[in-house]
């Protein structure tokens, strides 16, 4: 029961951490609006973008963005790598967690595929326990 519990918690909080393209129309849904990229997204002003924080450590880094090019084959590698960085953020992930607590949040992005990016994988982060 108690596991059963916990993944339901999860799952409701990675139900209120929503990932969205910076170029997507901003809503009332989103809650609080997080841009997690290391680069303000091409030709969006501050007041299209509707950001209400902008934590650019938790970024991935400039070398292995680089590196990860959005090659499909390398997400995996790219995740333990992100994640290993982000190890060394603890600060900046405790100040996002507690922002965002009881909240519903979006984290904003300019990449193109979702599923293949960094929000994922720190939204998948911000949710663990």
């Amino acid at each position: 029961m108690m596991h059963k519990a916990s993944t339901q918690t999860r799952q409701s909080r990675l139900q209120r951490l929503g990932i969205k393209r910076a170029y997507d129309k901003p809503s009332v849904d989103d809650g609080v609006r997080i841009l997690v990229d290391r680069l303000w997204p091409r030709g969006m002003t501050k007041a299209a973008l509707q950001i209400d924080a902008w934590p650019r450590a938790l970024a991935p880094s400039t070398a292995l963005r680089k590196w990860y090019g959005h090659d499909p084959q390398r997400f995996a590698e790219f995740r333990r790598r992100y994640r290993s960085e982000l190890a060394a953020h603890e600060d900046e992930l405790t100040a996002l967690r507690a922002s965002i607590k009881g909240r519903a949040a979006t984290l904003v992005t300019a990449t193109r595929e979702l599923d293949l990016s960094h929000a994922v994988v720190l939204r998948d982060l911000l949710s663990e326990d």
